[in-house]
């Protein structure tokens, strides 16, 4: 029996969804292989394997998570990425055997130092947070020209288009739900609607004037240190992991990449490494500074880019894994997040951040 473990929704690790890849399975998909680590992220089976002397990624979904259609989406954005100079893998392969779905990825260039990190772990140093702020906005600069629409409906997707707009976000928020059968199912048993209205609605309403000036981009959506390989200089070399790619908006996958490694959702009391904040939008601002109506939605979509993809989460842990639990946690995420930005230690970290943006030169 494997004694393979994952990350699960907490700090303790936990029996993976999802049975780990084999040298026999892996030699199936890409020749004769052997796993030399596997990944313990929990929405899918990963390993680095080693084919001839050569390292290799190799993932594996289920296909009620990503068809090969669904695949392609992201595949074709990573290629526009590798041809306008972005430091990203190479797609080298996406074959589907039986209700399995896998894709096969050059392992990338650098060291991994965060691979066995939590997603929400912070970097190690502020340096490493300016740099990754810099690779960021080179990234969006290299993402431009890419005009693909959104991804089609799936699970663990972080989109952005209920609060995407001025106006009522409810009728979007509905639309979101119902084509999603397995989201309207596990929020039933919840107050969403009011939930929505009491709590993520005022935070929409101050986010809502600088919407129209936000240009789309395709955008990463997961920019944590743990997908990203560095150099030696404590540089960025690669950047991994596009499943949660998406069109959005660059303040967006801004705001997240600060959301996702300054506040420490795991720590009691969550507490906030400002310095890290800042050294992530000093770094980005150094490559790709600012518009005056992206400096003006930083601070007021901090507390909203995690909405859609938490919604995700919950249509995935019901719909996919049925885990009643970590739908319930995916719930307090939605809401619990938003809410916490509303309280003292939040719009401060806000406020803090709204000063330094307007202090910034901008585009």
């Amino acid at each position: 029996m494997s004694t393979h473990l994952a990350h699960g929704l907490g700090t303790d690790p936990v029996v993976p969804d999802w049975p780990p890849l084999t040298d026999a399975e892996v030699t199936g998909i890409v020749g004769p292989a052997r796993v030399v680590w596997r990944s313990p992220r929990p929405l899918s089976a990963a390993a680095v394997v080693e084919r001839g002397g050569r390292r290799l990624f190799v993932k594996r979904h289920h296909v009620s998570v990503r068809t090969a259609g669904g695949l392609a989406e992201e595949h074709a954005f990573l290629r526009h990425l590798r041809e306008h100079g972005a430091p990203v893998v190479e797609v080298l392969a996406a074959v589907r055997r039986g209700e399995w779905t896998y894709e096969v990825h050059s392992a990338g260039t650098g060291t991994d130092l965060y691979r066995d990190a939590l997603s929400w772990s912070p970097f190690r140093s502020p340096g490493h947070a300016r740099a990754a702020g810099a690779a960021l906005a080179r990234l969006h600069l290299a993402a431009e020209g890419f005009t693909a629409p959104r991804r089609r409906v799936q699970p663990l997707v972080a989109s952005f288009t209920v609060f995407a707009a001025p106006g009522d976000p409810l009728p979007r928020l509905g639309r979101y739900v119902t084509e999603r059968p397995a989201l309207a199912k596990a929020l039933a048993g919840y107050p969403w609607r009011a939930d929505t209205r009491r709590v993520l609605l005022p935070l929409h309403a101050r986010l809502a004037p600088h919407l129209p000036d936000l240009e789309p981009l395709w955008t990463h959506n997961d920019w944590h240190a743990s997908n990203l390989l560095w150099d030696a200089a404590g540089e960025v070399a690669t950047v991994l992991d596009f499943g949660m790619s998406d069109r959005t908006t660059a303040v967006h996958d801004l705001a997240t990449a600060i959301e996702r490694n300054a506040v420490q959702w795991l720590e009691p009391g969550f507490p906030v490494r400002e310095e890290d904040a800042f050294a992530l939008l000093d770094g980005y601002r150094s490559v790709r500074p600012l518009t005056k109506a992206e400096s003006a939605a930083l601070p007021e979509l901090l507390p909203l880019v995690h909405a859609e993809f938490a919604l995700s989460e919950m249509d995935y842990f019901h719909g996919v894994t049925r885990s009643p639990e970590n739908a319930r946690l995916a719930y307090e995420y939605y809401v619990g997040h938003a809410e916490w930005f509303s309280g003292a230690d939040g719009r401060r970290l806000l406020d803090r951040l709204s000063r330094r943006c307007a202090a910034a030169p901008r585009r």
